[in-house]
Order: C-alpha cells, then sequence, then structure tokens
C-alpha cells in the first residue's frame, strides 16, 4: 500500500496490517525507565504521592519525604550504568523473538529518546544515553523488527498526585514538590484532575506537547510498530499521529512497513473513566494481559510480563510452561504474544527473567515450525481448557490438560500443539474424524510415528521419550 492517509477515522480504516507482524508472532519488550529505580514495581511516579500506598511507604523511608525528595530526584538516580542492549538484544533473538519493543515514554513524563521537545529526557538527565536509539540500533542489526510504547495521554492527571500533600501526621499539609513551579514543565501545571486514566480535560499545551513529542519520536526511530496504552487520545490530534506514523512509513519505506497498536477502551475493568476512541480496522487490537475468545479475523496481540511491568524485586514470576502455553493459545487466535522482561534499573535483567526466556527459547527451537508464519485453522483447537478471555484476565490461572490442543496451520499442513503430554501412551484429536490425513510426525523426534484415522478422530501413539518440555507439536499433513 503506497497511498497516503488522511487524519480521519474513514482513512485510517483502510489500513493492510504489514506480513511481518502476523508472521513474527512473538516479540519482547522492555518496559523500562526512571520507575524501575526503587525495584518496586509499576505506577511508582503516581503512588510515591499517595499517602498509605506501600509506594509511598518504600518512598518515605528510603529516600525521604516527596515534599523534599520528589520523582524529579528519582530520575538523576536512574544511570543505566550496566545497559548492554547488544547482548540483550542477542540473547532475545537467539530465544526466538522476532520483534522488539522498547518503552519510550510513560506516564511519568519522561522520554527515553534524545526529545527535541521536552529537556526531561534520557540524554540530558539520568542515564545520558539515548535509551530508545540504543535500543533500535542494536535490534535492527540483529535483524529484529523495531517498536516503541508510549503512555504519555496519561500523564496529565495520572502524574498530578504530585501536587498533593499529606493529610495526617508529621507532614500533613506539607505540599509535595509538584507545587514547585520551577518543575512545571515536568509536573505539569496547576489543575485538579488527580485521576488514573487519560486527561479528559487536559490543556491545549498538553495535547500539542503530546503530538511534538510522539511525532518526534516517530521520525527520530521510523519504528516499525507503535503502541498507545489505551485508544486513540485527544480526537483529532490523536489521529494526526497516527496518520503521520504510517505516512512516514511509506515515505521511508516505499510502502507501510509500521503497525500501530491500541486496545479498546470499552474493554477496561474501568471503562467509565476516557481512554480515547477505539474504532475497529485503525490499527492492531491489543489486550493487556489477556486473550481473545476464539479465532479473530484481524490480527491482534496480547502484551503481558514475566511479572510485573516495572521491575520489582518482590515479584513472582510467570513459568516457562505458562508463557509456552499463552503463547500456543495466543496464536492459533491469529494472535501475537509481546512478552515484557523488565530490566533492573542498571539495564540488566535478572538470572530467573533470564533462565525463563532462555528455556522459551528451547522449546521454540524445537516447535517454532509451528508458531512462525502461521495462520489459524477452521478453528483454534479443542479440549476443556480455555484461557480467560478480556482484558485483564489473566490472574485466574488454568492448568491445561493432555486433552487440549491449539491449532495452526502453513497450507496443507495442521500443526496440533497438545498442551500437556499423556500419560496413556496415546492421544486422540477428536476434531479430525474424517479429514484425510496423509503423515504425521513430532516435532523434535525421529521416531516414526503409528497413527489411524476412525470417526471418533485422528489417533497417534506417542513414543517412548518426550522431545522437549512443556507442549509437543504434531506436525499433520493433510491429502489434498
Amino acid at each position: 500500500m503506497t497511498k497516503k492517509f488522511d487524519a480521519t477515522w474513514e482513512s485510517l480504516q483502510t489500513v493492510q496490517i504489514p506480513e511481518w507482524f502476523s508472521d513474527a508472532k512473538f516479540g519482547i519488550w522492555a518496559h523500562w525507565g526512571p520507575q524501575a529505580v526503587p525495584m518496586v514495581g509499576d505506577w511508582y511516579a503516581r503512588n510515591m504521592y499517595i499517602q498509605g500506598h506501600p509506594q509511598y511507604e518504600h518512598h518515605l523511608r528510603t529516600y525521604g519525604h516527596p515534599s523534599k525528595f520528589g520523582y524529579k530526584d528519582i530520575v538523576r538516580q536512574w544511570k543505566a550504568e550496566n545497559f548492554d542492549p547488544v547482548r540483550l538484544i542477542n540473547l532475545y533473538k537467539q530465544c526466538g523473538a522476532k520483534y522488539f519493543v522498547a518503552l519510550a515514554v510513560h506516564c511519568d513524563n519522561f522520554d527515553c529518546w534524545n526529545s527535541k521537545h521536552h529537556r526531561w529526557n534520557s540524554v540530558e538527565i539520568g542515564p545520558q544515553k539515548d535509551i530508545v536509539g540504543s535500543w533500535a540500533k542494536a535490534a535492527r542489526n540483529a535483524g529484529l523488527r523495531f517498536g516503541v510504547t508510549e503512555h504519555h495521554a496519561w500523564s496529565y492527571s495520572w502524574f498530578n498526585t504530585n501536587k498533593g500533600a499529606d493529610t495526617s501526621g508529621p507532614w500533613a499539609g506539607i505540599p509535595y514538590d509538584g507545587h514547585d513551579s520551577t518543575y512545571a514543565d515536568f509536573y505539569h501545571d496547576m489543575h485538579d484532575d488527580m485521576r488514573a486514566q487519560f486527561a479528559a480535560n487536559a490543556s491545549d499545551y498538553f495535547k500539542s506537547q503530546w503530538l511534538a513529542r510522539i511525532t518526534d519520536l516517530i521520525d527520530q526511530h521510523d519504528p516499525d510498530l507503535l503502541y498507545t496504552d489505551g485508544s486513540v487520545p485527544f480526537g483529532d490530534i490523536g489521529l494526526e499521529m497516527v496518520a503521520h506514523l504510517y505516512n512516514q512509513s511509506i515515505k521511508k519505506r516505499g510502502q507501510l512497513e509500521s503497525v500501530y497498536t491500541l486496545k479498546d477502551a470499552g474493554m477496561y475493568h474501568n471503562s467509565t473513566g476516557y481512554f480515547g476512541e477505539y474504532r475497529e480496522g485503525t490499527g492492531v487490537l491489543d489486550l493487556e494481559r489477556g486473550v481473545v475468545d476464539g479465532i479473530r479475523e484481524n490480527p491482534w496481540q496480547t502484551d503481558t510480563c514475566v511479572g510485573g511491568w516495572y521491575y520489582d524485586s518482590r515479584q513472582i514470576y510467570k513459568t516457562p510452561e505458562e508463557i509456552i502455553h499463552m503463547l500456543a493459545d495466543i496464536v492459533s487466535k491469529n494472535g501475537n504474544l509481546l512478552l515484557n522482561l523488565p530490566p533492573r534499573p542498571d539495564g540488566t535483567i535478572d538470572e530467573q527473567e533470564e533462565w525463563i526466556i532462555r528455556q522459551v527459547g528451547q522449546w521454540l527451537d524445537i516447535n517454532g515450525e509451528a508458531i512462525y508464519g502461521t495462520r489459524p485453522y477452521t478453528h483454534f483447537g479443542e479440549g476443556p481448557t480455555q484461557l480467560v478471555s478480556g482484558m485483564f484476565a489473566e490472574k485466574e490461572k488454568r492448568e491445561f490438560t493432555s486433552e487440549d490442543f491449539r491449532f495452526t496451520t502453513k497450507g496443507n499442513v495442521l500443526y496440533a500443539i497438545n498442551l500437556n503430554w499423556s500419560s496413556m501412551g496415546a492421544i486422540l484429536i477428536k476434531s479430525l474424524a474424517g479429514v484425510s490425513v496423509e503423515n504425521v510426525i513430532l516435532l523434535g523426534s525421529d521416531d516414526k510415528l503409528q497413527w489411524s484415522i476412525s470417526e471418533s478422530g485422528l489417533q497417534i501413539e506417542l513414543p517412548r521419550s518426550r522431545p522437549c518440555d512443556y507442549a509437543y507439536s504434531f506436525k499433520i499433513t493433510i491429502r489434498q
């Protein structure tokens, strides 16, 4: 597609998602910025200014009261002193990622690139490095597609807790440092909205700055993917940004290569808030920590995390098995999995994170044929177990059985990914009753399988040893 997009819903809804995204299936995200410094999880820049919140208590006891030591001081402690993007990107490529995504600006109003429009950025303050640029160079040198995420539309209200004060205790009534006009370009102008949502009544200045900064991000780094944490914000201003992303990609590449991912605001658990506007077909639907309940006609994406969004030293991580089962389920439904491995403040990931992603990589070494470049079958799978659908639904865990399969296809090949090894020595794929099967092999195994078709389905005798851990892919050639 080489046409120019207009900043209208009607024009943007004609976008065709680039094939690279539909083929990639698995990406890694580094949700990393100055909020990693305390190592106590997500939303620190907001919660450190809410008296009684655990992150407020951590801040008070670690750094001092936020009237004296505020978030402006936290960002200066972010040094990224051991940041080695080449090592990490090469690790992620080795472990099967086909695209890599970097956080560019979170709700904390700090730009992780050499921002032309905002002095609070990683080149001028903190690491004194173009974090996004460093990621981009390493990813592209490794042959990975490169993306960025922006969460900035939340900032005007979300970050405005810095204008508060304690209501009790020894600091009662003492304003937090967000009242200091010296830092108004970081903490925003004085207003009363402190809701955790998109800024419904943001100033014209804030909206113009949002557009200028995200446009600058696009122009400097030409992302293959841009993720907005919500739907399209700020009416025509948001549409102008999306059109610019698409048109710049066409201008620089000769065809559309950039993907825009956004969320359906109506799917938020707190849909009474303002999270922008969503219309199907404008880009790729993204579900945070959740999945759809069946095959979706258009490509989509799950974004989730091995643990918490920002590094948290207390966090319990997902197991490799959970991640692999999610990946198989998502791909069977025409989706991609974007998995966050949050770095520590110094730029390294911890040993457990590295072990987990290496386990996923070992599985993909054997089973990647059933994942990459595949398309859905007539139905996504079979069996008694399904992941709970919807945004933020992954907290409801599911244990898969040997009767659970997820299906993908390439041409006349059907891949049946079995989500638990049967102790009975055989499996039955009921959906394939009556299907004309030519051959069956188990990826990673040299054993010749015994199989038969009946009215009950395709029965496969299992080899004595498993070719891998966690899930097992049967390559079934359909006679045409």
